[in-house]
């Protein structure tokens, strides 16, 4: 008789690759997504248009200017848990007033993939991007609002100091240990 504890089995996930502007949520996302086969929602996308104008011109977002963004990425993961469907979402998510709005919108289990990394690797991911309204500028302004998801549950934290596949990789493998199970099992087919 095996007296091994198991995790409960969390299918299909609802998953949100948060972090600050630069971190790679969106690369990640999508792989993540990718190699779960899930749906992936560019959180950017559902910006009110007012937001993305604020932040084009170098002006941070207020509380205000996040709620109803934030509304639309939980109506978004409500969606896909109500349609007994995962998702993948890539939402900076930085305050936990902000994933705890998340988590209750969603209606079930919310995990976070928190990618994490220095100001100076954040600084030139930023430098070299093109053709998005982020300016580097406003880099500070999201740092000194990030409340780290650290001590909250169901949060999968990895530096992004490495390939998107080796960070794609230790993200599936924290999901894993959650009781994700595809996610183990598609990183071990790999």
């Amino acid at each position: 008789m095996s007296m091994a504890v198991s995790q409960p089995v969390f299918e299909p996930a609802l998953i949100v690759v948060m972090g600050v502007s630069g971190c790679g949520k969106t690369r990640v996302g999508v792989e993540i997504a990718a190699r779960l086969r899930l749906a992936f929602v560019e959180g950017d996308t559902l910006h009110p248009r007012g937001n993305v104008e604020k932040m084009s011109v170098g002006i941070p977002l207020t509380d205000d200017d996040r709620w109803p963004w934030l509304n639309l990425v939980g109506a978004a993961l409500r969606q896909a848990h109500e349609e007994g469907r995962g998702l993948v979402v890539s939402c900076s998510a930085l305050k936990k007033s902000y994933r705890d709005r998340l988590r209750h919108a969603t209606g079930g289990p919310l995990f976070f993939v928190f990618l994490q990394g220095s100001r100076a690797v954040l600084q030139a991911r930023l430098a070299a991007r093109r053709d998005h309204f982020f300016p580097p500028a406003l880099l500070d302004s999201q740092l000194s609002a990030l409340e780290n998801p650290d001590n909250e549950k169901l949060v999968v934290t990895v530096d992004i100091d490495a390939p998107v596949d080796s960070i794609t990789d230790a993200a599936l493998a924290g999901l894993g240990d959650f009781g994700i199970a595809s996610a183990r099992i598609r990183k071990e087919a790999r």
